[in-house]
């Protein structure tokens, strides 16, 4: 369970995971748009670490410039029930004004 959190806990990590569980594959640049804020180097960082757990799958087309294109793989996949519930819960939570109240604890 400690190394499956650790995994999820890096930044954006979670976020990029839902991305693709949501909206299926993305391309790159359609993953950064999808995710606002992240940066292209930590975009990357996290996809590298995602491929080498094996929980996403990168393909690239050799063109110019080259298609990369990242999908969830079967690993990956495993967790779209947990991703989809986080999902719910911070719908129901937003509706509730719980991440108001967040915003103005922090502030």
């Amino acid at each position: 369970m400690d190394s499956l959190l650790r995994l999820l806990m890096g930044p954006w990590t979670t976020y990029i995971l839902w991305v693709l569980s949501d909206g299926g594959p993305h391309r790159f640049g359609a993953l950064k748009r999808a995710v606002p804020g992240i940066s292209t180097r930590m975009l990357t960082e996290r996809l590298r670490m995602l491929q080498a757990a094996g929980v996403i799958w990168r393909d690239q087309t050799q063109t110019i410039p080259p298609a990369v294109t990242y999908g969830l793989t079967e690993r990956g996949d495993d967790l779209r029930q947990v991703l989809e519930s986080l999902g719910q819960i911070a719908q129901r939570w937003q509706i509730e004004g719980a991440f108001e109240k967040v915003e103005v604890a922090a502030g």
